[in-house]
């Protein structure tokens, strides 16, 4: 997941940074609003960490700017304003979740990848084709050069998340809850997917699965 925090206070803002990047997100980071912009227009971003009270105006300013030019980006408010006023300010702005300072690091994350899971779905009839790969929704298949491969349920959703995607890195902690719905007690389980997957896949190196070591895995079509 590549979260962008927008923070002014920098022990804050490291602790949030060092938390996630170890937790296998990567992360971005703005100390103003001027600066996020410039970043959510360079940057492929999946959901923004936003603080209110920033050096040059309120965070939420920046959500209503977001939604009215139709971006519907995921973001989470995180702040020290904790009236009721001010947290239905910030959903009356847009914002997608409110969380209060001080707060538990492994919650962020939990409400991070709850708004990402809950971002707008696909359209379920959407056939997904990247190179010779290839999901059909309808008959729940993938295929390489229309040759469909037999996999398991749970290595078709692994297959489906990264196809969606190509070429970025997903955590451990993401794919295990496509498939799982929740993170595994150990890496065997999502390994062992994996492996299914190459193992159908062949060797022919028109799709790789790339371990990106520390960070996760990434879909790559030749």
């Amino acid at each position: 997941m590549q979260v962008l925090i927008v923070e002014d206070d920098r022990p804050i803002a490291e602790n949030l940074y060092d938390f996630l990047e170890a937790r296998g997100h990567q992360c971005d980071f703005a100390a103003s609003l001027a600066e996020a912009r410039r970043i959510i227009a360079e940057s492929t971003i999946d959901v923004v960490l936003l603080d209110r009270n920033l050096p040059d105006g309120d965070g939420a300013d920046l959500v209503r700017s977001l939604r009215a030019a139709g971006e519907m980006l995921p973001v989470l408010l995180l702040t020290a304003r904790d009236t009721l006023d001010d947290k239905l300010d910030g959903f009356d702005a847009g914002a997608d979740d409110y969380l209060i300072k001080p707060f538990a690091l492994k919650e962020v994350e939990a409400r991070l990848l709850a708004l990402q899971r809950r971002r707008a779905p696909r359209n379920e009839s959407e056939r997904l084709q990247q190179g010779r790969l290839s999901f059909d929704p309808a008959a729940q298949e993938v295929s390489i050069d229309q040759v469909a491969l037999r996999l398991p349920p749970k290595a078709i959703r692994l297959v489906t998340m990264l196809l969606q995607q190509p070429n970025r890195v997903f955590s451990r902690r993401e794919l295990e809850i496509a498939v799982w719905g929740q993170a595994q007690e150990s890496s065997d389980n999502l390994r062992s997917i994996l492996h299914t997957i190459r193992k159908a896949l062949g060797t022919s190196g028109a799709v790789e699965i790339i371990n990106m070591h520390g960070l996760g895995y990434k879909l790559v079509c030749h």
